[in-house]
């Protein structure tokens, strides 16, 4: 559960087959010839993680774009199981690409932890379509430790007591949470609502695929994009070694944000801005 109180621009959405993606669009209405920046979320998160990050990328020139993924907070649900699975929120993030494309001279990628996963997939499935790719926090396969056991656990809440019962879970943990113990109320009623929007079959689906997905990185090295993997020093869901050993599969650059765990882009906004900025120009 990521915590921001910036203030998010205009939302917008992007059509796509059974539905409507929805999203923070800091150019709406964009001229020919500007970068663009699309940004990912992960399980349980949504546009609004990227918040802090949607003002310097724009002051640096760039058109940012931050999604919903299908079933999350204002996004359409998908009709069935199968609309949840990686490939088919892959195929939604591809229309996505494709409709930003004819405006944008060159189109960032940035997939936040499970978020990294479907940017993968579309990568994968179109690479023609994207100029570069960061993995934000993204591991190359299912998780493992204490992350997969939340899941497990938070599986088992669902079943038995709803979305409700798994929100008031979640909730009690951030309570025991330094970083989110003393979050604004208004806050916290965001993140509820935000939950709350989820599909349920979308959280167990992509609940599944996180505890089941296999390593496409060699895969992924062969996709002639430049490739970032960027992550908080503390990340407390890949581990920090198996993102810098996924780097190292991939010959792609690493950055190390420091402050920071598995949220650097509201932990350590100007950091990781930087460090994004950087890796667009060239320059990383």
């Amino acid at each position: 559960m990521s915590v921001t109180n910036q203030t998010p621009p205009p939302k917008a959405h992007f059509s796509v087959p059974g539905g409507l993606i929805a999203a923070l669009d800091t150019m709406p209405a964009p001229t020919a010839g500007v970068p663009t920046a699309l940004l990912v979320p992960g399980y349980t998160g949504s546009k609004e993680d990227f918040a802090p990050l949607l003002t310097p990328l724009t002051q640096a020139g760039y058109r940012v774009v931050a999604i919903d993924q299908r079933g999350q907070y204002e996004s359409s649900w998908a009709e069935d199981e199968a609309g949840y699975r990686i490939e088919s929120l892959g195929d939604d993030l591809r229309r996505v690409a494709e409709s930003l494309r004819p405006a944008a001279t060159a189109l960032h990628l940035v997939g936040h932890s499970f978020g990294g996963l479907v940017g993968r997939a579309a990568v994968l499935a179109a690479p023609e379509l994207f100029d570069s790719f960061t993995l934000m926090s993204s591991g190359p396969a299912a998780l493992q430790g204490p992350r997969r056991q939340l899941i497990d656990e938070g599986e088992q809440v669902l079943a038995e007591r709803g979305m409700a019962g798994l929100w008031q879970e979640m909730a009690a943990r951030a309570q025991a949470d330094p970083a989110t113990a003393q979050a604004p109320a208004q806050l916290l009623e965001f993140l509820q609502a935000r939950f709350m929007g989820n599909d349920p079959v979308g959280l167990q689906v992509m609940g599944d695929q996180l505890r089941t997905v296999v390593d496409l990185t060699d895969k992924l090295k062969g996709c002639g994009l430049p490739l970032l993997v960027l992550h908080g020093v503390d990340d407390d869901t890949w581990p920090p070694t198996a993102q810098a050993e996924m780097a190292v599969r991939l010959g792609a650059e690493h950055v190390v944000i420091p402050a920071a765990a598995h949220s650097p882009a509201v932990e350590n906004t100007a950091d990781t801005a930087a460090a994004l900025l950087a890796f667009f120009s060239g320059g990383a």
